[in-house]
């Protein structure tokens, strides 16, 4: 317990000092130290060894293997989900597979788990689920006739900080339900869901499950192979620090992967690729759930990262985010309520992930100036909410502590009403 009070910044560097995980910040890219970059959550930071890295695959892989490479590149994509499936998501080997995108990956599971009960019509999701996940099952109901239920989580009558939990999920459950697919964290609140319940509740019903990890992989403990998931998607571009456009991933468990068949029939899920025959014979294992050719300089990347990340270990990784939310929380009480900020995050660490969400109705001005005026880096959701994650490798407390002074102080001057509105697509 520390002798500061969290408004004092000596709080924060005694928390610095005594981070088991500190050290690793000095193994990124940081350009401007001044700088206060809490979006980790969006993109991580670049590790140093990851430049090293892939200039040795450009010149003594591509450049001097060439097409022979392949020999030893081809099957990249199952070693890359075993490392991420034992590092991050608490997977045995054979039931990750890193290729593709998380959107085309959720697109063929959803496919594949539908076909898997048919007679079935109803799938069900939230509100405050990614845009991506409700839009790709929108697709799916008007072209094939589903009917799809969406639990209204965003208002706080039905479900406090959007989260999701198995007494609320129950009242639309049936024997029609052939799916339901949440988040484990919510991407815009940061409540964290109860994987094992949900999970438990959905198979008592005959149905499937279909979690999306994209706002929890490397940022919370997850123990899919123990909590009975399965299925689930994520990306790893965010606290996986993968880089921009990173390949995604997906986790079928080796309970029903003979049970599943994807609605796109790549090539790489052929059982005999390179007969070139003229029909598809899937593959029985985690192989058949690929569609085509892996995007190997970008698993240099990723690599690089989910190294550092088994070697520093999730389970530490989720006790610096559940300190660092924490820390986060005390000052929104002490800085920003007063300011007219609320907070959409649970305050019960067991029930959040790597980031906090903050409420004000000027948001999306605020999140403007806190970039141009004031060096902290957060970013903004629709309607009203601003941001704020600990990314565990590369987020230091007194880092975060000074990105909350910041905003208190830019706020309680109105300073942020004097920025021009952004026009970029980006937010």
């Amino acid at each position: 317990m520390s002798q500061h009070p969290v408004t004092s910044r000596e709080y924060a560097l005694e928390l610095d000092a005594n981070d088991p995980l500190a050290h690793y910040r000095e193994q990124f890219v940081i350009t401007d130290p001044n700088v206060c970059y809490l979006d980790g959550n969006s993109l991580g930071r670049l590790p140093k060894k990851t430049v090293e890295v892939v200039n040795n695959y450009l010149l003594n892989e591509w450049g001097k293997e060439v097409v022979d490479g392949w020999g030893h590149w081809i099957d990249e994509p199952l070693a890359m989900g075993d490392l991420l499936g034992r590092s991050v998501l608490g997977a045995a080997a054979g039931q990750v597979v890193c290729s593709d995108t998380t959107s085309v990956n959720f697109y063929q599971l959803v496919g594949a788990a539908l076909r898997a009960r048919p007679g079935r019509k109803t799938i069900i999701t939230d509100a405050s689920n990614f845009p991506t996940d409700r839009f790709i099952l929108q697709g799916y109901a008007e072209q094939h006739g589903y009917n799809l239920v969406i639990i209204d989580n965003e208002d706080p009558a039905i479900s406090a900080h959007e989260r999701i939990t198995p007494e609320l999920l129950e009242k639309y459950m049936s024997d029609d339900v052939a799916l339901v697919t949440l988040e484990v964290v919510q991407y815009r609140a940061g409540a964290r869901n109860d994987v094992k319940a949900i999970t438990d509740l959905v198979r008592k019903y005959g149905a499937l499950t279909i979690w999306d990890a994209s706002h929890s992989a490397g940022s919370i403990d997850m123990h899919f192979d123990a909590d009975g998931v399965d299925l689930a998607v994520g990306c790893t571009y965010k606290y996986c620090n993968g880089g921009p456009g990173a390949p995604g991933y997906l986790y079928v468990s080796k309970r029903i992967q003979k049970e599943l068949r994807v609605p796109i029939q790549g090539w790489f899920a052929n059982k005999n690729q390179f007969e070139m025959g003229p029909t598809f014979e899937k593959v029985e294992d985690i192989r058949g759930f690929q569609i085509a050719t892996p995007p190997v300089l970008a698993y240099r990347c990723v690599k690089t990262a989910l190294e550092m990340i088994e070697e520093a270990q999730i389970s530490r990784m989720e006790e610096k985010c559940s300190t660092g939310t924490q820390m986060l929380i005390e000052l929104y009480d002490a800085w920003l309520a007063p300011l007219g900020f609320t907070l959409n995050t649970p305050r019960d660490a067991k029930e959040r992930g790597g980031h906090v969400s903050l409420v004000h109705p000027d948001a999306k001005q605020i999140a403007v100036a806190m970039r141009r005026m004031i060096n902290v880096i957060p970013d903004y959701r629709v309607p009203n909410s601003i941001r704020l994650a600990i990314s565990p490798l590369t987020t230091s407390f007194v880092e975060a502590w000074d990105g909350m002074e910041r905003l208190r102080d830019l706020v309680s001057s109105g300073r942020y009403k004097e920025v021009a509105m952004d026009t970029s697509r980006v937010s």
